[in-house]
């Protein structure tokens, strides 16, 4: 059962472009990207890869019906293709409202995802899913509140295809999920500044060392180097880097967590079952 007094975070999917399963990640994790917050008794989902599998078989075992709200950073397919495999789709207790700010004008959350349930790509699973569904469009910029007493502030962030920042702020306590982001190489980002100004903890995509970037510029993801950077100028309480490349082994991970030791940096490497509470 949730916790009424506290904001609890769980990932359950901290990869970037594609799942890797195997023995090389199985520590940090293999799915692609997901993150569960819970405030209170409300329920909101980042992003929805392959780790939504996962978060739905767990709401499934709590049989009472589930209504979340799934905000996705933008809709590449390592970000939505869970939808399919999230099993509270498919109980008509539920309810399910997608959000996304990211999209050109004309285009909508609903006809993306409902597409990408239909042939040719699966078969037409919406002949199946019976939970309720609810579409919401936005502006990257726009503030909003899905339930009452929760804020989530946004802005754009700079990928290909654009994508959207979130910061959820409930009572006293706020994250914000910063990824699919190319940092600015001469200047810290304004909009993730906005974004993450005091949040009790900032989760950045980190795909990349300072190193390989600089034969990924242009590719849409950012460094855990200007992690850090963001984080001590914005004055965050706690890092967590995420959206991990799938060359990166535990290993290579580890060298990273060894690091950000060094630079006594307040930063975690997210990994799958991490449990973060505020």
């Amino acid at each position: 059962m949730a916790d009424l007094d506290k904001m609890q975070v769980r990932f359950w999917g901290v990869r970037g472009s594609l799942a890797c399963p195997g023995p090389n990640t199985v520590r940090y994790g293999g799915n692609t990207s997901c993150v569960e917050v819970r405030c209170g008794e409300d329920l909101f989902v980042f992003d929805a890869g392959t780790g939504l599998r996962g978060l739905g078989g767990a709401l499934a075992a709590e049989k009472r019906p589930i209504h979340a709200d799934i905000f996705c950073s933008h809709t590449h397919y390592d970000h939505i293709c869970g939808v399919a495999f999230f099993a509270p789709c498919f109980n008509p207790a539920n309810s399910l409202t997608f959000w996304a700010g990211h999209l050109p004008p004309g285009t909508t959350i609903r006809e993306v995802l409902t597409g990408s349930l239909s042939e040719p790509y699966l078969p037409n699973l919406l002949d199946v899913i019976s939970a309720h569904l609810e579409f919401e469009d936005f502006e990257g910029g726009d503030s909003f509140s899905p339930k009452p007493g929760i804020t989530i502030r946004t802005a754009p962030l700079n990928h290909p295809g654009g994508a959207t920042g979130y910061r959820l702020e409930w009572r006293d306590k706020s994250i914000a999920y910063i990824t699919d982001t190319e940092h600015r190489p001469d200047m810290l980002d304004e909009n993730v500044l906005g974004l993450i100004e005091g949040v009790d903890l900032m989760i950045y995509d980190a795909t990349y060392t300072e190193a390989e970037y600089v034969v990924h510029a242009g590719w849409g993801h950012s460094t855990w180097q200007e992690a850090v950077r963001l984080a001590e100028k914005a004055s965050v309480r706690k890092l967590a880097l995420y959206h991990h490349d799938p060359t990166h082994s535990d290993a290579i991970l580890d060298a990273i967590a060894a690091e950000l030791d060094e630079a006594k940096a307040n930063a975690v490497i997210a990994q799958e079952g991490m449990v973060i509470s505020l």
